[in-house]
């Protein structure tokens, strides 16, 4: 395959904000039922969002936050994806690592931000909505070679398990490279070449994965899920040298946060939010690390979750993440400590960097191995045809100990039908002979019968080899065949069927959702120069001007003072609820140990 002559990317090596979004759910039937008011209010506009505490006094006033962009009720999958996640997929597609990772309460809609339903393709997710733009991508693109592949792996109860391996239940190790960074020994991914092959992947691990009914909803992820999707792209510069560029996608769907008391968890659903609650404390400690500013160590190793988030959380990659809540009353506990959370992500600066050149790529193990196997079907005298149709699966182990699959289709191709009819040519040819060879030894009368027979068997021996040499050359040929299918080039193994119509539906799409991007932006700006304006302002024209803008700028001081006080009540009350609950896991040995445990 020829590849395109593009020139080099350069790596970026600026810092960049963790971006944060939130979306809110409608009120569902039976909190309307029970008579719930809703207590959250959304200016999509300015990336606003208010939230007010129904048990609160006249006098307190309502939390407000600022975010990257905040959706309400009636915000739909496409937009949100066009808007917020579809400029990070496209730079993993570029060589970045990317995650994007949905936070919040049991039934706030994280699985159907992440994933959507799956017969809709008006509600489709985060991950689907994924799948088709990077196959989309590749197949508008000419003379570049891609690998895909994908991972699908879980965390219950502090434990690693591969959702795509026979045995789902096998735990699974962390280890940790100086140049990869952490990663999971003998995690299982497989070869995609479509979308409807890495949709079926997902679904497999999805099947896979642990659920269960709490009072807060009644199909609970009882378990972080990440989605992994590998990138691999090859191209060549101007100079003729080629370059390899690895992207990673972690598409994360965290187990619901809330107390274990509203959840009326018991038995192994009380053990299971134990253990969520820990690994989402543990995210919350790693968060406030990080924004801290004086924290000399960040705790990454307290959690499963936290050590494979690691790159994502201040470390090479692009972040997206998107916190979901309620907005019934009854909620508002865990939909401020949602925006609490959020709020703190927002200061999180990651470095993300293009991965080039890697030495670990699978895409040049590829390549080298089909460059090798072409040279040795060379030397046998070029290519064969396949007998073609058959399928199998392949499975190679990395360094890492990461199980790559590859479904091998043995399907010839008519790029060297040429090459392959006149090898065709060739064999007939000399199995004419052979044949003729032993009609000859046959009808001739004159010959010893010994003679007859020692001449058969040497055109048997010929015949042998001849066969043997065929089935050689066309294992080889099938086998680089395999290979080369799993190596997509746009226009060739995938072609793109939209319309000319559709494409300028999507381009259209794309420039709206920019545009509503950018106009948010200016907003938030105009907002942040007129309250400075504001503070600056010395010259007055009247002496009741002077009272106005005083006036003006004591209220707002004053609402930020009531709304720090409150702040800070909050989180004491938030925090002195953690220990009390933390008291109640503890046995009673322990806290007969410790006759003056604070717990008492």
């Amino acid at each position: 395959t020829i590849l395109s002559k593009m020139p080099k990317l350069k790596p970026s090596t600026s810092a960049e904000c963790v971006k944060v979004v939130v979306r809110c759910r409608p009120l569902d039937e039976k909190e309307i039922r029970d008579g719930h008011e809703r207590i959250v209010d959304i200016d999509v506009n300015k990336g606003c969002i208010t939230i007010h505490n129904p048990k609160g006094s006249n006098t307190e006033p309502p939390r407000n936050f600022t975010f990257d962009a905040v959706y309400d009720w009636n915000s739909k999958q496409r937009d949100l994806y066009d808007e917020t996640f579809r400029d990070l997929v496209q730079s993993v597609i570029e060589g970045f690592n990317g995650t994007i990772f949905a936070y919040g309460q049991t039934g706030t809609g994280k699985t159907f931000t992440m994933q959507g339903p799956k017969n809709d393709p008006e509600l489709r997710g985060v991950i689907p909505n994924s799948f088709e733009h990077i196959f989309q991508h590749i197949a508008r693109t000419e003379n570049q070679q891609y690998l895909i592949r994908a991972s699908y792996l879980e965390i219950y109860q502090e434990e690693i398990r591969d959702l795509l391996a026979k045995d789902h239940t096998k735990r699974l190790e962390l280890k940790e490279r100086p140049d990869t960074g952490v990663y999971v020994k003998d995690l299982s991914s497989f070869v995609t070449k479509s979308v409807k092959e890495i949709e079926h992947v997902m679904n497999v691990g999805n099947q896979n994965r642990a659920v269960g009914a709490t009072d807060m909803n009644e199909h609970s992820s009882r378990s972080h899920a990440i989605f992994i999707i590998t990138i691999e792209c090859s191209t060549e510069d101007d100079e003729g040298e080629n370059h390899i560029r690895v992207g990673r996608l972690n598409l994360v769907d965290l187990a619901g946060s809330e107390r274990q008391s509203k959840t009326g968890a018991t038995g192994t659903r009380l053990k299971e939010a134990t253990k969520i609650n820990l690994s989402l404390s543990a995210l919350c400690n790693v968060i406030s690390a990080l924004v801290d500013g004086k924290s000399t160590h960040i705790p990454y190793r307290d959690a499963k979750l936290t050590r494979l988030l690691q790159d994502s959380l201040g470390g090479n990659a692009k972040t997206v993440m998107v916190a979901n809540i309620g907005p019934a009353s009854y909620n508002y506990d865990e939909s401020l400590s949602t925006l609490r959370y959020a709020n703190r992500a927002k200061a999180i600066k990651n470095k993300p960097k293009i991965n080039e050149d890697p030495k670990d790529a699978l895409l040049r193990e590829f390549q080298e191995e089909i460059a090798r196997l072409k040279a040795h079907l060379q030397k046998k005298g070029g290519p064969k045809k396949s007998k073609g149709g058959k399928k199998k699966r392949r499975h190679r182990q990395t360094a890492d100990g990461e199980i790559i699959s590859e479904s091998e289709d043995e399907s010839g191709d008519d790029d060297e039908e040429g090459d392959v009819n006149d090898e065709e040519a060739y064999m007939n040819e000399q199995q004419q002979k052979l044949e003729q060879q032993k009609e000859a030894i046959l009808s001739n009368q004159s010959m010893l019968q010994e003679e007859k027979d020692r001449l058969l068997e040497e055109v048997r021996d010929r015949e042998n080899k001849l066969q043997s040499e065929k089935e050689a050359k066309e294992a080889l040929a099938s086998k680089i065949k395999a290979m080369e299918s799993k190596l997509l080039v746009g226009g060739k193994n995938i072609v793109d069927h939209t319309n000319e119509q559709q494409r300028a539906l999507e381009q259209r799409r794309r420039e709206i959702s920019d545009q509503k991007r950018r106009e948010r932006e200016i907003q938030q700006k105009l907002e942040e120069k007129e309250e400075k304006a504001v503070e600056m302002e010395e010259g007055f024209q009247s002496l009741q001007q002077e009272v106005d803008i005083k006036t003006k700028k004591l209220k707002k001081l004053f609402a930020k003072l009531q709304a720090t006080k409150q702040e800070i009540a909050d989180i004491q009350e938030e925090h002195s609820k953690e220990r009390q609950n933390s008291c109640k896991q503890l046995s009673p040995i322990v806290v007969k140990q410790d006759q003056h445990s604070d717990c008492e």
